[in-house]
Order: structure tokens, then sequence, then C-alpha cells
């Protein structure tokens, strides 16, 4: 299996300032995250890896250390089109297999970039693939920030939303909800990673926003309300740490001293 991981670079960071390139165990965060995806299973599989970033500070740090990488534009108001415009720029064909890393997961696991990009390319009836795992607690599932996922029998998304689904009408509240894990009904927690196929990468920007993808602000609702299907890679356990604010920051660099 042969895909490219495309790692989205924002210098500007509002609670992390030029988060890409902050220190964790002597190396940029952005650096950190390729090679943590390139440690997965070398000689097996080894899928090309080139962040996209907005800055030339963050490209040249990434060439400092032997990182690929591609400048694109300032003004991209989203993750995705970003990608799009890294993908032309990298000429990929509209079939091959593009996996979204976010730049601030520097313990993910290179096991589910696998996994998500593989079930893109065993599902050809998706246009895109993500992530998700079980939630065995209700405080979790009542999470508004917590963003879930429900499939079809198909493990196809049906939904994602921040409410509380699916609701168990009959079933009172406090009561055991999460003791079923292999039950297809099973409220999933949405893991933030996701593969395309090129072609559609670069057809996603231009389509028009989903009135429930502005209700929810989840932009993966704007592929299922044009007719999309995202197929969803049913992980056991959830992914480690990101880092979105110095008390994270200083978490994960902890992790890396010890």
């Amino acid at each position: 299996m042969s895909f490219t991981v495309l790692i989205p670079a924002r210098l500007a960071s509002t609670r992390l300032p030029n988060k890409p390139l902050v220190d964790i165990g002597g190396l940029p965060m952005v650096v950190r995250v390729a090679r943590r995806v390139l440690s997965g299973n070398p000689g097996s599989w080894q899928p090309r890896v080139v962040v996209a970033a907005d800055s030339t500070e963050i490209t040249e740090a990434c060439a400092a250390h032997g990182v690929e990488s591609v400048l694109t534009r300032t003004d991209h108001p989203s993750g995705s089109d970003r990608l799009a415009e890294a993908s032309a720029l990298l000429g990929l064909s509209d079939d091959e297999i593009v996996v979204n890393v976010q730049g601030d997961e520097p313990l993910i696991d290179p096991a589910l970039v696998s996994a998500v990009a593989n079930l893109l390319v065993r599902q050809p009836q998706a246009s895109m693939s993500t992530a998700a795992h079980p939630i065995d607690n209700e405080a979790e599932y009542n999470n508004p920030n917590v963003v879930k996922v429900v499939l079809d029998a198909s493990a196809m998304a049906l939904y994602f939303s921040r409410a509380p689904i699916p609701h168990w009408r009959d079933q009172p509240a406090g009561s055991a909800r999460f003791d079923s894990p292999s039950s297809l009904n099973q409220s999933l927690h949405h893991i933030g990673i996701y593969a395309y196929r090129s072609g559609f990468l670069r057809q996603f920007p231009n389509l028009p926003q989903a009135p429930i993808e502005i209700t929810e602000a989840l932009e993966q609702l704007r592929a299922l309300w044009h007719g999309y299907r995202i197929a969803v890679h049913v992980a056991t356990q959830a992914p480690g740490p990101g880092v979105d604010t110095p008390e994270d920051l200083a978490q994960v660099r902890q992790m890396f001293s010890t």
C-alpha cells in the first residue's frame, strides 16, 4: 500500500504561539509528528510524509531535519484547503490516497494512520475515511467538546454531532449504557484523522458549506450533506494527547523526557 501523509502546519496560534516549532525533546513539534508517522513498521510500508506549511520558518525547520515540506498560502480558511493546495503542488493523481495528520499530534499512532489509509483502499465507494473509538462513560457521551459519530451496518458514518448520539429514548439517565463494546449502535468518539482520495480532497473546499456543518461547526458534515460517504475505522482505544495549550505542551514534553 502506498499513500501520502500531509501534515498541515500554521505558524499562527492564539493559544500556543509558533506551535509547529515548539521544542519537544530537542526537535520542533512538526518534525516530531513526521518522524512519528515514519516510525511505524519500517520496511513494510513507508508513506511519503510532507508538511504543508504556511511559513518559510516551518519549511526551513523541516529541511534542517530531513523532512519534506511544501509552502502553501497563508490565507486558507481551513486545514482541508491547505491540504488541497498541497496535493495540487505535489501533483498527486486523483486516485492517490492522502492522509491528513494534524501537526500537533506528536504521539499519533502510526498503525492508526496506516489503518485509516488501508480502509479507504478497501472501501472504493467511500471518498473519505476517518477513525473513532468506543465511548465508555456518560460524562464523555454528554460532553459537547467530544464529537460523536454513529455508523451504518457497513461501518460508514451516518452522522457526526457534538450532541449525545444515539439517544437512548427508554434508558433512564445514569443507567448502564456503555456495556456492549461490539454493538453497532454504540456511541463512538470521533478521532480527527482523515484519509481522502486526492481528487476528492481538491474538490472538497469548493463544495458549498452545509447548514448542518455550520450548526455543528464540523467540516466533515459537508461531505455527508453533499452525498459523499465516509468510512470509519473503529480503534480499540483513544489516541495519545495532542498539543493545543501550554499545559498540553508541558504534559507531552514530560512524556518525551522519561
